[in-house]
């Protein structure tokens, strides 16, 4: 396998050729016959952010007794419900709506 690299200090110069073809390219409607062109409305029900997630860090934390009984005994992984609780909180704070 080879591998090539492109400096554009070292490129050369468009010939007049190639720069009357490059406007004429620019000329051409798109062929969208593969990919058609979308509308407002496909685009209504679309979110930012739904699929961000954000990096974990493994950490040590201890937690009285009778919260970690708790969180485990409402089933599924406690540590993500820990996460959840915390990120509601810290949500909660950055919004304004709640301070600790």
């Amino acid at each position: 396998m080879s591998t090539a690299t492109f400096d554009p200090r070292k490129a050369s110069p468009l010939t007049t050729q190639e720069a009357e073809s490059l406007k004429k390219l620019c000329d051409q409607p798109i062929d969208l016959t593969d990919m058609p062109e979308t509308t407002e409305a496909d685009w209504a029900d679309a979110g930012r952010g739904v699929f961000y997630r954000p990096v974990k860090q493994q950490i040590s934390i201890r937690l009285d007794s009778d919260v970690l009984q708790w969180l485990r005994s409402k089933g599924g992984e406690y540590q993500s419900r820990i996460n959840q609780i915390l990120r509601s909180a810290m949500t909660k704070e950055l919004n304004g709506k709640d301070s600790l």
